[in-house]
């Protein structure tokens, strides 16, 4: 997609009312000023065209006439009951899918996010969410519960709207990337973000009285959470400079270290407090459980990564788990097949790819050692 012209579109613009054409012009300027690189969008029926998604079927998605998501469940790490627990992912359908990709591709991946943000933009990686904190002497590790579904329609209208998009189109635009979900109401969602109505009085059709949430699982979803996040991000940042330490949110993981010795769990308490107290200021909840003060003799990971070093490292349970796996795939009498079965995968072909997956992030964090054991791995027999 080019970059959008003022003197392009107003040459290509045919039968459009003088009056309408220099608002949109006007309206495209002001986006761009914004985000050099973002696309503007005038009218759903102009997104439709751009994405190539048919229009019926756009508006039908934004009244909320039809639920265009397939959902699954991921089992996720058992509570320390043994209660299992999963993660809804909705899965998109192809229509929704390829406006939502637009979406995320010509607007959302043009709009920086916050410094301290270290997930979804382009660039980022786990190494560089981790680096920041190495050789830190205290952790403090925070988890923000149900991320992406406390982020709500009405906060994706404002976020949109901030871009310099025009009301009526930020509401679609937040409709096209949410999901109903059957708690709450829109009126008081739109009350708790202090801002009025944006437009469902105004297209009959659009009239909804429930909130929608960013779904886990489509592609807008984690750069409009960031976005959303930005001046959460700006707020936990100014918290760490009070307290001297430094900040990074992964998603919903919110890192905090300090090289001081002398920090103390005292100290690392009133932030834990401070922080608590900004998330319900923004409608957030932290996840109790997951809340973690790492002193000085204790071992440092961040999201899964050793941090007692200069640089980020694989951990040793990880390298453990994976120079077992090889092992036994390796043995006569062993194999594939019955590692597989053991292992509790449901087939030989899932647990190749798992592996797979931990030899490519591997790769990331330790190339050299991750050379080592792919070799192994790629000299073993598969049926």
């Amino acid at each position: 997609m080019e970059r959008w012209n003022p003197q392009l579109f107003r040459k290509r613009a045919s039968g459009i009312d003088p009056e309408v054409l220099e608002h949109c012009i006007a309206v495209g300027k002001r986006i761009t000023a914004l985000n050099r690189y973002v696309q503007p969008v005038f009218t759903l029926k102009h997104l439709a065209v751009l994405s190539g998604v048919d229009y019926g079927f756009i508006r039908q998605t934004v009244a909320r006439r039809t639920d265009a998501y397939t959902e699954f469940r991921v089992k996720k790490r058992s509570t320390q009951d043994g209660d299992p627990r999963y993660r809804t992912i909705c899965v998109p359908s192809p229509g929704l899918m390829q406006v939502q990709r637009w979406i995320a591709q010509n607007i959302l991946a043009h709009v920086p996010a916050h410094v301290c943000s270290v997930a979804f933009s382009k660039g980022n990686s786990l190494y560089q969410a981790a680096e920041p904190h190495c050789s830190a002497k205290w952790l403090v590790k925070l988890d923000i519960r149900d991320f992406f579904e406390s982020i709500s329609e009405a906060s994706i209208y404002l976020a949109i709207r901030s871009c310099g998009f025009e009301s009526l189109i930020s509401f679609e635009m937040a409709r096209l990337c949410t999901r109903v979900v059957d708690k709450g109401t829109y009126e008081k969602a739109l009350l708790k973000t202090k801002v009025k109505q944006p437009s469902p009085y105004v297209i009959a059709q659009y009239a909804q009285a429930q909130q929608g949430h960013l779904p886990q699982g489509a592609p807008t979803s984690p750069m409009l959470a960031n976005l959303v996040c930005r001046q959460l991000d700006e707020r936990l940042s100014a918290i760490a400079e009070k307290f001297d330490v430094r900040y990074t949110r992964y998603a919903d993981d919110m890192t905090f270290s300090s090289d001081d010795a002398k920090f103390g769990r005292d100290r690392a308490q009133k932030l834990i407090q401070t922080v608590y107290k900004l998330l319900a200021c923004q409608s957030l909840s932290p996840n109790t459980a997951k809340t973690t003060i790492v002193p000085p003799s204790a071992r440092k990971i961040v999201l899964g990564l050793s941090v007692e070093e200069a640089e980020p490292r694989l951990t040793r349970q990880f390298k453990a788990l994976l120079r077992q796996h090889i092992y036994y795939l390796s043995r006569e009498d062993i194999g594939v097949i019955k590692h597989s079965a053991t292992r509790g995968f449901t087939s030989v072909t899932g647990l190749r790819h798992h592996l797979e997956g931990l030899l490519a992030f591997a790769a990331q964090i330790e190339p050299e050692w991750a050379a080592i054991y792919r070799s192994r791995f790629q000299s073993i027999k598969w049926p």
